[in-house]
């Protein structure tokens, strides 16, 4: 069966004229697309300013997106382009970047979209430092693929429990659906915890975890249901841990740095982190950039669809109460 069309991601963005600049040769403009910028300019958030959601479904090129609904910005149905990643150094000589992302409707610019990869304060000054094109379809892709922290004891095909950061390429892990199967690459970012790339703690014995699970904000758990308390119309569910976040025994943990690893299969499969189901790497438009060139391209070509990605449910059915002690016990009787 031929891959089917991945479904949207939801980034948080804030709209371009939230930051204009304060002082340089472009006084007063919003920030833009990168033919129009000049480094060195300053910019300022001049008022905080609450991220929105921008519904994203990825086309066949990496960069390249449609406006999908459900989001609370974009219009749907329009494309949208990552056109470049800024560099911006505070007064204290940190820097922070942000992506791009051009709307463009009828071949004209709809909206420029800034999608910041760390949090940027209000009323501080901000330097343009530095615009790149090719690295931005990168910065995207490592926020597109699912991840686990240093110390995530995996379910290895022997039984033993590996951290991680020990597990190699060659080496047999056991997957729900396949058995054992052979890891191809894994990868590994150290990223500033912050933002999207804040990873979301689950804390021992949430989901039934040996211990603290903690992942990247788009990373989906399989769940069994012994009972259907969500309502999905089914048993098995795909559950991004974005979406569980109850600010006690599910929250993001934000500040510092990350090590994200990620491990990839011929296909994308359900392992077992901590003792719990959680999913592999999915090779689509959206991560493919962070591959590296020398995988065999048998495997970067992308991932055929698989069965348990149409178990993922929507948001709405997560929201009402506890998701998580609803799924505990949903599990367990």
């Amino acid at each position: 069966m031929p891959p089917r069309a991945p479904k949207s991601q939801s980034v948080h963005v804030l709209p371009a004229d939230a930051l204009r600049v304060t002082d340089g040769v472009a006084f007063g403009e919003p920030m833009t697309f990168a033919d129009e910028l000049v480094l060195d300019d300053v910019y300022e958030l001049t008022a905080p300013t609450r991220p929105l959601v921008l519904a994203l479904e990825p086309q066949a090129d990496a960069g390249q997106f449609r406006v999908a609904p459900g989001g609370q910005t974009g219009m749907p149905g329009s494309d949208v382009f990552l056109d470049c990643c800024i560099t911006l150094m505070a007064i204290d000589g940190k820097t922070y970047e942000a992506l791009i992302l051009v709307e463009v409707v009828s071949g004209g610019v709809e909206g420029v979209h800034l999608l910041p990869l760390a949090n940027l304060a209000p009323n501080q000054p901000y330097r343009l430092v530095g615009v790149d094109r090719q690295i931005a379809t990168i910065r995207f892709a490592e926020m597109a693929s699912v991840s686990f922290t240093r110390g995530t004891r995996i379910t290895m095909a022997s039984g033993a429990q590996v951290a991680i950061e020990d597990v190699r390429v060659g080496d047999r892990v056991l997957t729900r659906d396949d058995g054992p199967q052979v890891v191809r690459w894994v990868g590994h970012t150290t990223l500033r915890a912050v933002g999207d790339f804040a990873p979301v703690v689950i804390a021992k014995g949430a989901l039934h975890n040996a211990n603290d699970l903690i992942l990247s904000p788009d990373h989906r758990l399989f769940v069994y249901q012994r009972q259907d308390r969500l309502g999905a119309g089914r048993h098995e569910v795909l559950v991004k841990v974005r979406h569980l976040i109850n600010g006690d025994t599910v929250y993001q943990q934000d500040g510092g740095f990350v090590d994200y690893f990620q491990l990839l299969f011929d296909q994308h499969q359900i392992i077992y982190a901590e003792g719990i189901a959680a999913e592999s790497l999915l090779i689509d438009p959206r991560t493919r950039s962070a591959l590296p060139d020398h995988l065999d391209e048998s495997v970067r070509r992308g991932h055929g669809h698989r069965h348990h990605l149409d178990y993922e449910v929507r948001e709405s059915l997560l929201s009402i109460g506890d998701a998580v002690a609803l799924l505990r016990r949903a599990s367990s009787n």
